[in-house]
């Protein structure tokens, strides 16, 4: 009889415990009615690569579409690495169960979702370039995404930068937001490795008088490693590149304006620390610039498991126009009362708060 008793008192704690625990989730929302917030997905290319977790990425895009509403989502991030091969027609199942037509498909209607109801900005990682990572600098890209898809896409697209192969792409571009009444944003999203010819261009772009007044948030999709420190060099084919120190160095540093640079890229399975980056530094005119690499694709199960547990990242602009406020939540986890307590990352470099100068 006691031991009857013992067993029925130990599973009465185990129900308190999950009960507390999803009485505890909150439904993410901004802790200011009057700020605004952008989305960063990190590299989804594991998500496409196995037929069975795109659902995930859909989920990840669903979610943003019924929410940008209550969280003043003003446009969309993705770091990169749309797809795992961008030119691999016959994957043995073992790097992939899809071929590249069907990844870049994949990923295509995952993003769809937000057409016409939020503005979204995607980088080009090495995994989009070649035939499976960047042997030469030649991708899909251009036939599966442009910006007459999303009527919000085209209205914010303001420049093009060099071409590519031989035609004008979105790889390289630059579009305009005014998320307050008193802030204008660039977003400038630039390709794998950039060309020094792009870099060249950005620079031009970012000085130029027109945008003297604007923030510029920078995209691309190499920058930071685990520790924080900017990439230099890396073991790819394609020649010409500009990785994470040579465009603080010849872009970033001596602007005035480029404020946020944002990237994915890196990854250890099962292990977020090796997913992350962020640093700040001062650039030429003694402004702040906050650094942040966030990325997901190995969480669940490492390269093989569901492409990333469905993380993403919001941030919070406080009206101060100062403070930002980030926080890294997971939609699969949110989604069943079963997992509501895992679906936000509390560690300290998970949710935390920056300040702009």
């Amino acid at each position: 009889m006691i031991k009857k008793i013992g067993v029925f008192f130990l599973c009465y704690l185990v129900f308190i415990c999950i009960a507390v625990a999803q009485s505890n989730y909150e439904k993410p929302k901004l802790s200011n009615p009057d700020s605004w917030s952008l989305v960063l997905i990190p590299d989804p290319q594991s998500y496409v690569k196995f037929s069975r977790n795109q659902g995930i990425l859909e989920l990840m895009t669903s979610w943003i579409r019924e929410n940008h509403r209550s969280m003043n989502t003003k446009f969309v991030l993705c770091t990169g690495d749309l797809v795992e091969q961008n030119d691999l027609l016959n994957p043995t199942g073992m790097e992939a169960n899809q071929n590249s037509i069907q990844q870049w498909k994949a990923v295509r209607n995952s993003f769809s979702k937000l057409d016409h109801h939020v503005p979204y900005i995607l980088a080009t990682g090495n995994h989009d370039y070649g035939r499976t990572s960047a042997e030469y600098r030649s991708t899909q890209y251009d036939k599966y995404f442009s910006p007459e898809q999303n009527i919000l896409n085209g209205e914010a697209l303001r420049e093009i930068g060099p071409q590519l192969n031989g035609q004008s792409s979105t790889v390289n571009a630059i579009y305009e937001f005014q998320p307050t009444s008193n802030k204008k944003v660039l977003v400038m999203v630039l390709e794998f490795g950039p060309r020094q010819e792009v870099v060249d261009w950005a620079k031009k772009i970012v000085d130029s008088p027109k945008y003297t007044d604007h923030d510029v948030i920078l995209l691309t999709h190499v920058f930071l490693d685990k520790n924080s420190s900017r990439i230099e060099k890396q073991g790819y084919k394609i020649e010409d590149v500009n990785y994470g120190e040579a465009l603080f160095t010849k872009l970033i540093q001596p602007s005035k304006n480029i404020r946020l640079v944002f990237s994915g890229h890196i990854g250890e399975p099962d292990n977020f620390n090796g997913h992350l980056g962020f640093r700040q530094d001062k650039n030429a005119a003694g402004k702040t610039v906050t650094q942040m690499t966030f990325n997901a694709q190995a969480m669940g199960g490492g390269w093989h498991g569901n492409g990333g547990d469905g993380w993403l990242r919001y941030l919070e602009f406080m009206p101060d126009n100062k403070t930002v406020k980030v926080k890294t939540f997971s939609p699969l986890f949110a989604i069943s009362p079963s997992t509501q307590n895992l679906a936000f990352k509390r560690e300290a470099n998970q949710e935390f708060t920056f300040q702009l100068d």
